[in-house]
């Protein structure tokens, strides 16, 4: 799993009559009898130790957890683990690594497996640094790379793909391609389109912001984003392992046709070989959230319910589990989106909202940061998003 950068929030608001002209299954709100119990908070923590210096109260900028006890996070100076569900953290940090937070990008495998990409800026973007460990951050091994920044995405403990930033430009962002074998101890590029690149090419266009990179297999990954025309979705496939790309033509929900739409980063996952899900963002007179499903491996999209009005955060969960929030409530799908469970929370976050984590429809966290403070805080809910309480606050 990735732990990003960048996160919006816009406000949203369900209409449920929408909803009936559109002849799509309605938003349904719950009665409060009618939630589960939650989970009992585990007890003792988990069997995976960690032999790592504690870390009292970190500030944490990103978050990853893997369940309800083990979880990694990026401070702006460390990178961090729990195995009691966020109550304590330990330094697993590389030993000559003294800046993170936004400056890094980070997967997450395992408890075991990780790895942390720092660029050189004085040789951006064709520089950096990739740290790797297999013993959950205890030791770290390193490795030049031939690129500075992007989105990591591994399939296993070896076989990787990078899609790497080469820089953004009115509208255009120049990017490559690149695959490892050895868990990203060398890196061979697949691709490139930066024009001044003599092995450019155009199948996966210039124009557009790339926003992820999305891998099923070594073969076959998304390029997804957002390109500034009317109606139309940026979203690549490729079947060769990033060698050439096709357009993915996704049926937009009507009266969306002349709109902007973006899938924007961590909107899109595969959660099993055939499963996956896409939120993607449409704005024209209002913002909405059209949430596709895939379950003939991403051969074929729809959309099972009506669009939700407004967008924000996403997490997919299992083929039928998703929670989606909005700034104001969490709406959550245990029937791969045909309908939507709305789930007002008791904090009301606000502005203050940075990043979400669920692990499943019960269990999840919110990090804030207060910017005029440059205070944060971290809340956990065991009841599916109606109570949250602060776990570091």
């Amino acid at each position: 799993m990735k732990l990003s950068t960048c996160w919006f929030l816009l406000t949203l608001i369900l209409t449920l009559s929408a909803c009936s002209q559109n002849g799509m299954p309605p938003i349904e709100y719950p009665n409060p009898s009618s939630y589960p119990n939650p989970p009992s908070y585990p007890n003792p923590a988990s069997s995976a130790q960690i032999n790592a210096p504690v870390i009292e109260a970190p500030a944490l900028v990103m978050l990853d957890m893997l369940n309800e006890l083990d979880g990694w996070g990026v401070t702006e100076a460390e990178i961090v683990r729990t195995n009691d569900g966020g109550i304590t953290w330990y330094n697993v940090t590389p030993p000559d690594v003294a800046e993170t937070g936004t400056s890094v990008e980070t997967f997450i495998l395992d408890n075991d497996h990780a790895w942390v990409q720092k660029p050189d800026f004085e040789e951006f973007p064709n520089s950096g640094v990739l740290y790797r460990t297999s013993d959950g951050g205890l030791t770290w091994a390193k490795s030049e790379v031939p690129f500075s920044r992007g989105d990591l995405n591994f399939i296993d403990s070896e076989n990787g793909w990078m899609l790497a930033d080469l820089g953004v430009g009115a509208g255009s962002n120049a990017v490559a391609v690149y695959q490892t074998t050895n868990g990203g101890d060398s890196w061979e590029q697949t691709y490139i389109n930066d024009p001044n690149d003599p092995n450019a090419s155009d199948s996966l266009p210039l124009g557009g912001i790339k926003s992820d990179l999305i891998a099923l297999d070594m073969k076959t990954a998304w390029v997804s984003g957002v390109i500034y025309a009317p109606g139309e979705a940026y979203l690549y496939r490729t079947d060769d392992a990033g060698n050439t790309w096709s357009q993915v033509a996704l049926p937009l929900p009507e009266g969306t046709e002349n709109d902007e739409v973006s899938i924007d980063r961590d909107q899109m996952k595969f959660v099993s070989a055939k499963d996956g899900f896409i939120a993607l963002r449409t704005a024209g007179d209002s913002t909405q959230t059209a949430v596709y499903v895939t379950q003939d491996a991403g051969n074929t999209w729809a959309v099972p319910s009506t669009p939700l009005e407004g967008a924000g955060a996403s997490v997919f969960l299992s083929p039928q589990e998703a929670v989606i929030y909005n700034g104001e409530q969490f709406y959550v799908t245990h029937d791969a989106a045909r309908t939507w469970v709305a789930v007002t929370p008791n904090v009301s976050f606000g502005d203050f909202f940075a990043w979400m984590e669920f692990v499943n429809t019960s269990s999840g966290w919110v990090l804030t940061f207060d910017t005029s403070t440059n205070h944060r805080s971290l809340y956990r809910t065991m009841d599916g998003g109606t109570t949250w309480s602060a776990v570091l606050p």
